[in-house]
């Protein structure tokens, strides 16, 4: 494959540029993942009877890719990132296409492991990509565009699933079928069509964890627990306790990607206006809010429809995480993007890989327990970013970085 300096990538056809491609793989890859996640709670209750003991289980052994991301920096040794990234997106492609091949527990985590593989190991390589290929003062608006072609991308897959799924009969092995057969078709395209890109920075192919990085390293932690929460048990708590139907809840889905389709190129320009400390302070704030409401919902019994818009509000509050890329963006020498993507990604899945399957049985006894445990994690992420100075840089990663750099008067 031909090898083209980032610099000289404006000489070629604008669908054949970087920034023609990371939107390309954006689009394709939740079209396999949120699919896959869609249909899961409804395929795993009715094919394999799973509980939330079950789905604690799964989701920890969906997460041990993800922890184990740091792998990343040994395959760069021999393989480039952007090939990586294109055959970690077809590996996702072709696992989600096979998931109702295996309707047993041992089959379905079989899978989801090597789902997952390709997921984690596609998301890592993408995020350094995005941050080596995009310029700093155009990141944050780019990577809400971004993310809306992505949620475009799930919505007209969703809309097919709403449309389709109880008129025509639809069977989980088709749909799935469908899903990750287009993902692992455009990932076979994206190899094919596109150059090599080179970014004007050579990244570094060792193990790298500096002090310096100490803030972000922790808000990726607290944001990797506070996530496993939300993907695992508020989606599991509709059809459990309300429970929704495939394309009711693929419905609610959808409208979670219309959201993100108008807030995220919205947060994106936010973050750009706002700076990274009062947009993460924004976010986990309202993350507080709706944790904690979850809980409510089975303390005060409440329906559907508040639970259903507590859902899409959180989803809307995940579009900041944008933020917490472009503060990395801002601190981090050029080099060490791709090692700290595989680094930052090992530690967001730390408590990944044990907090679903223990939670998992604290749902048994109290899922309201569940929620203000993630409510407590939000505050934990709020006192954190209050030490995100104002305007982070190298050497002014922190407030007391930023402190220390003054001069004396």
């Amino acid at each position: 494959m031909k090898t083209i300096a980032l610099s000289d990538a404006r000489s070629l056809p604008f669908w054949r540029r970087p920034i023609t491609l990371l939107f390309l793989m954006a689009a394709a890859m939740p079209v396999a993942f949120s699919t896959w996640s869609a249909l899961l709670n409804n395929f795993v209750i009715e094919a394999a009877g799973f509980t939330g003991k079950e789905i604690g289980l799964l989701h920890s052994v969906r997460e041990i890719p993800g922890f184990l991301a740091i792998g990343v920096i040994a395959i760069l040794m021999f393989m480039r990132e952007q090939v990586l990234g294109i055959v970690s997106l077809a590996m996702l492609g072709m696992a989600t296409a096979v998931t109702a091949w295996f309707p047993s527990l041992g089959g379905i985590l079989t899978i989801t492991m090597l789902s997952s593989i390709g997921f984690h190991y596609y998301e890592t390589v993408n995020q350094s990509l995005q941050l080596q290929w995009l310029p700093k003062e155009r990141a944050p608006q780019m990577l809400g565009l971004i993310t809306a072609a992505g949620s475009a991308a799930t919505a007209l897959a969703y809309i097919l699933i709403v449309m389709t799924w109880k008129s025509f009969d639809l069977s989980y092995n088709f749909v799935y079928l469908i899903s990750g057969g287009f993902t692992a078709i455009v990932a076979a395209f994206c190899f094919f069509a596109y150059p090599q890109f080179e970014a004007p920075h050579p990244q570094k192919k060792q193990l790298i964890l500096r002090k310096r990085y100490w803030l972000y390293y922790a808000l990726q932690f607290f944001a990797g627990a506070r996530r496993q929460i939300f993907v695992v048990f508020a989606g599991f708590m509709m059809v459990e306790l309300f429970g929704f139907k495939v394309h009711e809840i693929t419905a609610l889905y959808l409208i979670n990607l219309g959201a993100n389709m108008v807030f995220a190129p919205l947060m994106g320009q936010l973050v750009a206006k706002w700076g990274e400390r009062r947009a993460l302070l924004f976010e986990y704030a309202g993350l507080i809010i709706v944790f904690t409401l979850y809980g409510g919902i089975y303390f005060f019994h409440w329906g559907w429809i508040i639970a259903s818009t507590l859902y899409v509000i959180d989803h809307i509050f995940f579009a900041l995480a944008l933020a917490l890329k472009t503060y990395f963006q801002k601190i981090a020498d050029p080099g060490d993007i791709a090692p700290t993507a595989a680094v930052a990604f090992t530690i967001n899945h730390i408590s990944a890989v044990f907090l679903p399957v223990l939670l998992g049985l604290l749902w048994v006894v109290s899922p309201a327990a569940v929620f203000m445990f993630a409510a407590t994690i939000a505050c934990g992420s709020f006192a954190l970013a209050m030490l995100i100075p104002r305007h982070p840089s190298p050497g002014h990663e922190t407030i007391f970085a930023a402190r220390r750099a003054q001069p004396a008067e």
